[in-house]
């Protein structure tokens, strides 16, 4: 189905081309410094464009562009991120694009979140918006490093590389993500295939609360939307090299380049990445999640036209780890015997992840349309059976390595959508269309019981199998448009309709015996499906004080996926479980605001949301089976602040702070009881897992002149990261007190070329980051500290 549509819309793009070409008009223009000084290599893209140039040694740059108003984004080595509105006729005159150092004032920052470029300040909802050169300076290698740096976001993992993000009080409590992730423009669609790993990144925008109407499914919480580097007509790039403690090694290097100038063009991106590991397994005293990786990023850029283009991208990530689940039986030993497990089962993980995409777009003068053809797979498994019970004791093991046949997750999508031109004059802006998703996910896992297995309810040296097939399908249609009252007044609404269908079928088995080849059913072969459909609606309200301050109020509704959920290995419960999707109601009001010429930008937002049908997922052990259930309702509140500030030259502040009260109008959880059975209880008013109570940071950056050859000049960084009181387990039960983190950044750098010291948990603060309900638990990283390299060219 996708093929067909992909070569279907490339057909329709060369015919709608041949129709809809445009008079070009060519538009000359400049860019300076404070000293009226030619900029040369600046970079200027046309916002909702394909369009780009590079200034000569003049500063000068030419485009082609048809008559009507554009906005342009330049940017350039040691200024300041800067946009530029001007219009095209036949009688434009040269534009001037006046630029200033980035010591001096604060960048301005494009985003896409709501589907086109956009300035920050002006979309109507909490954005926080992270360039590449940010990510540097907080020294940000994976997605879970966001961590407080984003308000009220808290993201973390066992040690198996997939994070678990909350956003709001808003988390995973089951299988399905509650905070979407996109890598330029391509959903990750659940916790196997999206890529944690970071680097060669343009910008990272978080976008929080529900965002249903233009992302959809598992936009609950929010989005974090990744874009990284693309190629152009301008031949860039860097190599970057990294050292740390604990046998820390990170490299990547990254080349774009056009290969027919205005017509072809390449981006190649990799890294190898590989560390020691924090912990050490006392069990047999050697070092324990050992890992290394491999990850790539390839772009290749074809541009018939100014008008439209077509871009294949592939990236993939080899991950190898001797030693995942880096966690103690319960937060006591975890303390206890800090970066130390004690387990007698270990193995290498092997998780390969494979992206692919096909963007094909075209500006045209009544619309632009975009066609992104996607499929994504993660194969992962252990090479032998893995520790079940995180103990020394030979009790339990869990076996996947079945082959490709198993354990192998593929999504196909497919969206087109349509948006209004860049240089309309109409008052409205609107963005439509549709998406396109199916998903295969066979799972087959063993739960291998050793000598003492009758500690957890198996017979010694036997093993029950469990296996797993489902396909999940879905289609939705969207809609949203922004309309502009009056200049000083927009009204935004938007709808989504999502349909989705799950069939799951689950067998269980019995092998008698450990190397017996015969198995027994205990389980028939069960099948199941379920079909839903989900309305997400959104509506805004923003009025600009001025150009520089507006404030908004906006409703939007949002939905986490449901779907059927494994028996747990107990013949006497039914194969499968139907769980309801999740759907939340949220209101926000906030203020955006600039002031003193661009050297102080602050942003504050008030949140309130209501979440029906929770979904709660429960860790069986010994099967290493989750099992999600509808168990509750949610309410969320709370308030978030964030400044950036260029209060004298050289100095620049980052800060943010929020606060978020999430807790339970309503909580069934099946509790044990002293005869073995279960008592079903209501945990009202307790508060909602992996949701610290506040998160605040507050960063300070001094870079100081020392020659005026090559720019070199000394930094000096200081970064301190703040989480309130949290809960891992919906009882209550385990619980983190409020802790602090310090980390820190030295160096000295040039326009080419930096070197940095850098330092992470400088005070060595022992917390407890990541924990299953069932009490195994795993702490935060040690102090650490290193130097990065990095070579611009």
């Amino acid at each position: 189905m996708i093929k067909h549509g992909v070569i279907g819309v490339i057909c329709l793009l060369f015919f709608v081309s041949g129709w809809t070409a445009q008079a070009q008009t060519g538009i000359t223009g400049k860019v300076l410094g404070k000293q009226e000084e030619p900029i040369e290599g600046a970079y200027v893209r046309v916002l909702n464009t394909n369009l780009t140039a590079v200034t000569n040694a003049q500063g000068e740059f030419t485009l082609s562009l048809a008559p009507g108003p554009y906005v342009a984004f330049v940017t350039a080595v040691g200024y300041a991120a800067h946009e530029e509105k001007f219009a095209v006729s036949p009688t434009s005159q040269a534009l001037v694009i006046d630029l200033q150092e980035a010591t001096v004032i604060l960048e301005d920052v494009v985003v896409t979140a709501q589907k086109q470029e956009d300035d920050l300040q002006r979309v109507p909802y909490s954005i926080t918006a992270l360039s590449g050169k940010k990510l540097e300076e907080f020294r940000v290698w994976n997605t879970q490093d966001i961590t407080a740096i984003v308000p009220n976001l808290y993201s973390s993992n066992p040690g198996d590389n997939r994070n678990v993000t909350s956003l709001r009080g808003i988390g995973t409590t089951s299988y399905d993500p509650a905070v979407a992730t996109y890598i330029d423009g391509v959903n990750q669609f659940g916790l196997d295939t999206y890529l944690a790993s970071l680097f060669d990144v343009e910008r990272i925008e978080i976008l929080r609360g529900p965002q249903g109407t233009l992302y959809g499914r598992n936009a609950l919480g929010g989005v974090v939307n990744i874009v990284t580097r693309q190629p152009s007509n301008d031949f860039g790039g860097y190599a970057e090299a990294s050292l740390g403690d604990y046998g820390q090694q990170r490299y990547s290097l990254a080349v774009r380049a056009p290969l027919v100038k205005d017509k072809l063009f390449l981006g190649v991106a990799g890294m190898y990445d590989r560390a020691d590991g924090f912990y050490t397994n006392t069990f047999d005293d050697t070092d324990f999640a050992k890992r290394h990786s491999l990850t790539g990023n390839y772009y290749l850029t074809y541009r018939a036209r100014p008008n439209w283009s077509i871009t294949l991208n592939v990236k993939h990530h080899a991950h190898r780890n001797n030693g995942p689940f880096t966690l103690r039986g319960s937060a006591a030993e975890a303390l206890e015997n800090p970066y130390t497990v004690n387990q007698n089962a270990r193995t290498e993980m092997v998780d390969n992840i494979f992206n692919s995409s096909l963007n094909t777009q075209h500006h045209g003068r009544a619309v632009s349309f975009q066609s992104v053809s996607t499929y994504q797979a993660n194969y992962r498994y252990y090479k032998t059976p893995i520790d079940g019970d995180f103990s020394p004791a030979d009790i339990a093991t869990l076996e996947n390595n079945y082959g490709r046949d198993w354990n192998r997750v593929q999504v196909y999508t497919q969206e087109f959508k349509l948006s209004s031109p860049a240089a309309s004059v109409s008052p409205l802006t609107w963005t439509a269309g549709t998406y396109l998703y199916y998903q295969d996910n066979p799972v087959k896992q063993a739960t291998r019981f050793g000598e003492m297995g009758y500690l957890y309810g198996g017979e010694p040296h036997t093993a029950s199998i469990v296996s797993s097939t489902g396909e999940n399908k879905g289609i939705a249609f969207y809609g949203q448009a922004t309309y502009t009252i009056s200049r000083v007044l927009d009204i935004t609404a938007g709808i989504r309709y999502d349909h989705e269908r799950r069939e799951q079928q689950v067998l269980g088995e019995y092998r008698p015996s450990l190397d017996a080849p015969e198995v027994a059913v205990f389980q028939p072969d069960t099948s199941a499906s379920m079909s839903y459909n989900a309305i997400s609606p959104k509506a805004g309200l923003t009025y600009h004080i001025h150009d520089n301050s507006s404030v908004y109020a906006v409703y939007s509704r949002g939905f986490r996926t449901g779907g059927l959920t494994a028996f747990t290995g107990d013949p006497t419960q039914p194969g499968l479980f139907e769980y309801a999707p999740e759907y939340s109601n949220n209101m926000e009001i906030g203020a955006k605001n600039i002031f003193f010429e661009n050297r102080l930008r602050v942003n504050l937002a008030l949140f309130y949301s209501n979440v029906d049908d929770i979904q709660v997922s429960t860790l069986v052990l010994p099967e290493g089976v989750a099992v999600t259930r509808n168990a509750g309702k949610l309410t969320s509140k709370g308030i978030e602040l964030e400044l950036s500030a260029t209060p004298v030259r050289g100095l620049q502040i980052d800060a943010s702070s929020g606060y978020t009260d999430a807790s339970y109008n309503r909580l069934t959880l099946a509790v044990r009881n002293e005869e073995g059975g279960f008592d079903s209880f209501d945990f009202k008013r307790n508060k909602q897992l992996y949701t610290p109570r506040t998160t605040s940071m507050f960063a300070a950056q001094y870079t100081y002149p020392l020659t005026a050859w090559q720019s070199l000049r000394a930094v000096v960084r200081g970064e301190l990261v703040h989480l309130g009181e949290q809960y891992f387990d919906l009882a209550n039960s385990n619980r983190q007190a409020d802790y602090s983190l310090y980390n820190a950044r030295v160096g000295v750098a040039a326009s080419t070329f930096e070197i940095m010291f850098w330092g992470r948990n400088l005070g060595d603060k022992l917390y407890i980051a990541y924990a299953y309900d069932t009490g195994a638990t795993r702490l935060g990283d040690p102090r650490n500290w290193g130097v990065t390299v990095r070579k611009s060219f």
